[in-house]
Order: structure tokens, then C-alpha cells, then sequence
């Protein structure tokens, strides 16, 4: 991957990270009271890796979008130095993709193993009776 594609990356993921703490999420289900115990810790990595998903999954869409696009110019092109430059094109998104895809991948895994940590702390913590 080129040191351009990269930077790019990092800044656009730095955007979109300082955007979501600066505007409040409008289709955000209402927020559940703090758990008065050690599993707080645990929900705040859930939450956390659940809006990472959500960044991760758009990222791949758009890289997704990308290599559609570029299959059509690479279809649409009239010469062979045009045909070259789409195919160049394409090759990079698809790497942009797969890499996306792997990125994805491991952040489904994480979110999985947030998940269960919060599921064993749940299940260690005896229940408190209501009212």
C-alpha cells in the first residue's frame, strides 16, 4: 500500500473518530443506565468496539463501491493505455478492498470477544433483586 493511501486513510479515520464524539448519533438507541458494578468497564468496550464495526463496515463499503467503479471504467475504456490505467486502478482497489475486508474481519472478532467478556462478567455477578 503507497504512503498517500495510507496517510489518507489515517486522516479519514481521524475525521470520522473526532466526528462521532463531536455530534451526538441521531438514529442511537437510548442510552441504558450505568451497571453499578465491574461490568461497566466491560459495556464501555462493547459500545466502543460496536462503533468501531460501524466505521471499519463503512470503510469496506466505500473500498466495496470503488472496485464496481473501477470495473466499469476498466470496461468503458477505448485504448490500451486506458485499458492499462484502469486495470492498474482496479488492482488497487481490490487491494484497498481486501485490506478493508481484513480490517473488517478483525473487528468482528474483537466486538465477538468484547461480547463474551461482558457476558461472563454479567454471569459472575450475583443477581440483585428488584425494588
Amino acid at each position: 500500500m503507497h504512503l498517500s493511501t495510507r496517510a489518507a486513510g489515517t486522516v479519514s479515520a481521524l475525521a470520522l473518530s473526532l466526528g462521532a464524539l463531536a455530534a451526538p448519533a441521531v438514529a442511537s438507541p437510548p442510552e441504558t443506565p450505568k451497571k453499578p458494578g465491574a461490568c461497566t468497564q466491560q459495556q464501555a468496550k462493547v459500545d466502543r468496539a460496536t462503533a468501531a464495526l460501524e466505521r471499519v463496515t463503512a470503510v469496506f463499503e466505500r473500498q466495496q463501491a470503488k472496485v464496481e467503479n473501477e470495473k466499469a471504467a476498466k470496461s468503458g475504456a477505448a485504448t490500451k493505455g486506458q485499458l492499462r490505467a484502469a486495470e492498474r486502478r482496479l488492482e488497487n482497489a481490490k487491494d484497498d478492498r481486501s485490506e478493508a475486508k481484513k480490517d473488517k474481519k478483525a473487528q468482528q472478532m474483537r466486538l465477538a470477544k468484547a461480547v463474551e467478556r461482558l457476558a461472563t462478567c454479567e454471569a459472575e455477578q450475583p443477581e440483585q433483586p428488584q425494588g
